[in-house]
């Protein structure tokens, strides 16, 4: 990359305030999208008549939840993981946006509007990648029509690579340029762009004719988005009312002269419009691009991480509290399947670590890297109180300048965070729904650090851990760990998280027993946890339906009723997968149990990233046994014969210790292999089939324990392949 193009990003990212500055972007996107998403797609004139002006959150009013899935959310955070699994930072290819896509989409699941090939844009450029075409061709007007080539969807998606490369708004609309290409063109592109280098100067200014004017430099004067902003700017000079400035835009550009369900133009001319009128203030200038209709989610959205980052926390926190009903909680539902439950601080900190690793600097891991730590001002990590008592970010009261969770109650306090899908998630409206594995797991070790000030000691009795997880009623069943008495200063208390007889874990918290008669007061620092688990997934012996949501997959079919806890089915040669797991996990064994009833192979994976990063035991129908690595195609660590007949169950056990790999089958050593060449180091676990059924009565993890035998196996196997070699 020119550094010429790079201009302001390495100091901005190396200040102090840049990271925060992020979560301020971030978090403004998801207030922005939480408040647009239940009038998505209303006209102003059905807005005004059912509910008048947007002034704030109005999902009770209509029956909808708050916090919900959503592609302006999942994409965002999702396809700028190109830049880091690639590790190609500002140099990341349109070739590496599309892999993204097919590592870590689920066909017609996950954060896309799966509407159909010609339909939906997004839709219609996966199918197009999946058949082969690369970008720029898989998103052009010459391959896709103009029409489907220009919605919107280029510009929802973009702000991550903006935040990556702030005050440089050249480099910002080539990175958006870059990713557009695999699924759109035309205006399209240059919405993209245009609203990339508005957000990336904002790092930089909160002049809002300097935002306006940094993007048009990067799009032709003679497109129709620069034009229409050159109309607005000036309806802005000479008409004070927004509301004529929108019959203005409706006239000109609205969606009775595009084709398509949501072109970019119209859209895009809300956000310059309630950027302009609302004069960067948030409050009003969400409440005009929400009023005025057409795709709210997504303008206000974008708008929302524009001014997020253009005015800071300071911003959001002006006016209503748009932040205490979100507590930061997102859902990110991918492949990378336990990863969907999180946060906006966990994702801000992995933009900004993009952004750090791009210009050679060390990541980010506040509190040695616990992945709770309230840093940010405000911020939450999806912890509340569901009964008595309340929590708030503070300062934490020892003088370090560190941030925490400030808890307080005259009654047993509860404070919890979703680790899994959470009761009132398990349906979500609009269509994105919410296939996501739990973050934890039994035989994890959690970990927790509290302050209590000198003046609260005697406030408190005991805290305690607990998990709530379902059971066969899908009702959640709360476990406490030993209760703990506290000291005056820093505390730490750590928890072996039992077994919940594979019942997933919903949310992991910490309560705190006040004395009689006394307000207790403690500071949660840091939660965290740790280890590979010990788990036995099956269908457990009280049954219920959540145990079964716990795993991602694309299989064909999605069955559960036959008397095998998993059925696989796959039509085609193409391998279908069932994850589950998270990207913590390192070093362990899987193993199960398959029976083929017809299939051209079958097997089982470790260290899964998504659809196209993990590791494979595969037997294969014409009689052979290989180890994989698979990161966008297949490549043969090792094989030897094997022959397997159909109903016969096989017993395969994979090892994964740093680079090494073992594979089992009824528990002998079959295969060994080392991958030195960009190894995947985590990961959770899967089981695989292709073009046929199979069946599988249970999964284990457990951490590596080797035996002696075991080991010599391996020296002998290794030698005989480093002899081949």
């Amino acid at each position: 990359m020119n550094d010429n193009a790079i201009n302001e990003s390495p100091s901005i990212i190396a200040g102090a305030g840049y990271a925060e500055q992020v979560y301020a972007g971030l978090l403004g996107k998801v207030i922005g999208v939480y408040l647009g998403r239940p009038v998505e797609n209303w006209t102003y004139e059905s807005i005004q008549e059912r509910l008048g002006d947007i002034e704030y959150y109005v999902h009770d009013k209509l029956g909808v939840p708050l916090i919900v899935t959503d592609d302006d959310i999942a994409g965002t955070v999702t396809f700028l993981r190109a830049a880091e699994d690639s590790g190609r930072g500002y140099d990341t290819s349109a070739m590496d946006v599309a892999a993204c896509w097919l590592n870590y989409l689920i066909e017609n699941r996950s954060v896309l509007w799966w509407g159909g090939v010609g339909n939906s844009t997004e839709h219609t450029a996966y199918m197009r990648l999946k058949d082969g075409y690369q970008p720029p061709y898989s998103g052009s007007i010459e391959l896709n029509s103009k029409t489907v080539a220009e919605q919107i969807g280029s510009q929802i998606f973009i702000d991550g690579w903006a935040m990556i490369a702030p005050g440089s708004p050249k480099l910002a609309a080539e990175l958006a340029r870059r990713a557009s290409t695999v699924s759109h063109d035309g205006e399209a592109i240059y919405g993209a762009q245009m609203l990339a280098a508005m957000e990336s100067m904002a790092f930089a200014t909160a002049d809002i004719n300097t935002i306006i004017e940094a993007g048009l430099a990067q799009i032709p004067t003679d497109s129709v988005i620069a034009m229409m902003i050159a109309d607005i700017r000036r309806w802005h000079d000479t008409e004070p009312n927004w509301r004529k400035a929108r019959e203005n835009l409706q006239a000109s550009y609205g969606y009775e002269l595009y084709g398509g369900n949501c072109h970019m133009v119209p859209n895009h001319g809300l956000i310059i419009l309630a950027f302009l009128y609302g004069n960067g203030d948030f409050s009003r200038s969400m409440m005009i691009v929400n009023t005025a209709g057409w795709d709210t989610d997504c303008n206000s959205g974008n708008l929302g991480c524009l001014i997020g980052i253009m005015h800071g926390l300071a911003g959001l926190e002006a006016g209503h509290d748009w932040r205490g009903p979100v507590a930061d909680r997102i859902y990110v539902p991918t492949a990378d399947a336990g990863s969907g439950i999180t946060d906006v601080v966990l994702e801000s900190l992995r933009i900004t670590n993009i952004a750090r690793a791009a210009v050679g600097l060390e990541p980010l891991a506040p509190k040695n890297g616990a992945r709770f730590h309230f840093s940010f001002p405000g911020s939450m990590q999806g912890f509340t109180v569901p009964g008595a008592g309340s929590v708030c970010n503070a300062e934490l009261p020892d003088s370090s300048g560190e941030r925490g969770l400030l808890i307080t109650g005259s009654e047993p306090i509860s404070v919890a965070t979703p680790t899994f899908i959470p009761p009132e998630a398990r349906t979500m409206p609009g269509g994105y729904a919410l296939d996501v594995s739990p973050t934890i797991y039994s035989g994890q070790e959690m970990t927790m650090e509290f302050l209590v000030a000198s003046d609260d000691f005697d406030t408190i009795t005991d805290v305690t851990a607990f998990v709530r997880h379902y059971n066969g009623e899908d009702e959640l069943v709360e476990v406490q760990g030993p209760a703990q008495a506290v000291t005056e200063g820093r505390n730490s208390l750590s928890w072996i998280i039992p077994d919940t007889s594979g019942q997933p874990i919903a949310d992991i918290g910490i309560m705190v027993r006040p004395r009689p008669g006394k307000i207790a007061r403690l500071f949660l620092d840091r939660v965290d946890w740790s280890g590979i688990p010990t788990i036995s997934l099956r269908r457990p012996a009280d049954g219920g339906t959540m145990w079964r949501r716990a795993w991602v997959d694309n299989l064909d079919h999605q069955e559960w009723q036959w008397p095998e806890s998993f059925r696989l089915i796959a039509n085609t040669r193409e391998r279908r997968v069932m994850i589950t797991g998270s990207l913590d996990w390192q070093d362990y064994a899987v193993e199960a149990a398959l029976t083929p009833h017809m299939a051209d192979s079958m097997g089982i994976a470790a260290r899964v990233q998504g659809l196209q990063r993990y590791y494979l035991l595969r037997c294969d129908r014409g009689g052979e046994l290989q180890l994989i690595k698979r990161d966008g195609e297949d490549r043969v660590l090792a094989r030897a014969p094997f022959h397997w007949r159909p109903e016969e169950q096989v017993r395969l056990r994979l090892e994964v210790n740093g680079g090494s790999l073992h594979g089992f089958v009824d528990g002998t050593l079959m295969l060994s292999a080392s991958d030195d060449l960009r190894p995947l180091r985590t990961g959770g676990v899967a089981v695989a089939c292709e073009a046929g059924r199979v069946g599988c009565d249970e999964v284990n993890v457990e951490p590596l324990v080797p035996s002696v035998e075991a080991e010599v196996a391996r020296m002998d196997l290794q030698i005989e392949a480093d002899a081949s070699l």
